[in-house]
């Protein structure tokens, strides 16, 4: 997970492979981690994280997924995962379960 970045950094960006949900996900939801997972760049998200989420970008000829999420509603962090593969395929292709919305936000 990169960042902190100032709001907008990633979250504005634009274009036909970048937007607003992603599956379930929707941006301004906030979002608790149920099983821990690594990202892409072998960082641990562990159970009870909890993050907004702001978009996201895919990049196709890569399998490139960046999730831009808040932790603390001011800054903006970047999570990067990658569509195919043993790793983080299995958890975006099953995503329910390892987030959640955080009902006690």
């Amino acid at each position: 997970m990169f960042g902190p970045k100032p709001f907008g950094t990633w979250s504005n960006l634009s274009g036909k492979n970048c937007g607003k949900q992603y599956q379930f996900l929707k941006t301004g939801i906030r979002y608790r981690v149920i099983e821990e997972f690594y990202d892409f760049d072998h960082h641990l998200h562990p159970v009870d994280e909890v993050w907004t989420f702001l978009g996201y970008s895919f990049l196709p000829y890569d399998d490139g997924l960046s999730w831009f999420v808040s932790v603390d509603g001011v800054q903006e962090w970047h999570i990067r995962m990658k569509c195919s593969g043993e790793e983080q395929g299995k958890i975006v292709n099953s995503l329910k379960n390892y987030l959640r919305e955080d009902l006690f936000a």
